[in-house]
């Protein structure tokens, strides 16, 4: 070994070394942690990469990795912590990139990983961009209930942090559906929705949009199903 009190020469300043490197995310003093195993790191490489692309859904991937981590047995370790360890592994190259260029040691909390992870990749222009989606959501030529709640559904779930109030989400639904539609909802209510409270409200009508889904017959079914027992003119009925 050589002398560590030995000057270092201008050529040792530019041999490769690892010492500049320091990892973004740094554990909370005193943090419970347990061997990452290699399968559980293959387990989140596998089931929820995110790339850091255009096409790709930051909100959906985080959706994913708690749901893949939770079904993980972590024996007694804190779960936000090794959630925190692992999510490193869930990113691939130009996101892998992005969290490798944040300051070194600046992370030290899954909710502030997150909180950036998002920043970064659902910026504020594409969260105005869905919630002006929402507020202009209007009911497609013959989409059933079951069809057209479905769909409202799934774009609250694109931008979960929208920060509509549950009243106005139901307003909103309501109101631009089309009358066929709202006499359906307000049958099932026995009067007017209005006269519910939001939180009765959005229940009925997920509970009827649901029951409409399995019990109902789509009439383009009943009208493809006429179509295919007809019989001929010659053969009595």
């Amino acid at each position: 070994m050589g002398d560590e009190n030995q000057p270092r020469t201008l050529g040792d300043y530019f041999q490769p070394s690892h010492e500049g490197y320091r990892n973004t995310i740094v554990l909370p003093e005193g943090a419970e942690v347990s061997h990452l195993r290699s399968d559980t790191i293959r387990l989140v490489q596998n089931g929820c990469a995110f790339h850091g692309l255009r096409c790709e859904d930051a909100n959906q991937h985080l959706m994913d990795f708690i749901k893949i981590t939770h079904s993980i047995d972590f024996n007694g370790a804190s779960r936000e912590i090794t959630r925190l360890r692992l999510f490193q592994f869930s990113l691939c190259n130009q996101a892998s990139n992005w969290l490798e260029r944040l300051s070194a040691r600046s992370i030290s909390t899954l909710e502030d990983l997150t909180s950036r992870f998002l920043a970064q990749f659902f910026p504020p222009r594409k969260t105005t961009k869905f919630r002006n989606d929402i507020l202009m959501f209007q009911q497609h030529h013959g989409e059933s209930l079951y069809e057209v709640w479905t769909r409202f559904k799934d774009l609250l779930q694109t931008v979960p942090h929208h920060s509509i109030n549950l009243w106005l989400l139901v307003q909103i639904f309501y109101d631009h559906i089309n009358q066929a539609t709202r006499r359906i909802i307000d049958h099932a209510t026995g009067g007017k929705l209005r006269d519910k409270s939001t939180k009765e409200s959005w229940e009925i009508i997920d509970g009827f949009a649901l029951c409409e889904n399995k019990s109902w017959i789509d009439p383009r079914d009943l009208a493809r199903l006429i179509k295919a027992i007809s019989l001929p003119p010659n053969v009595p009925s």
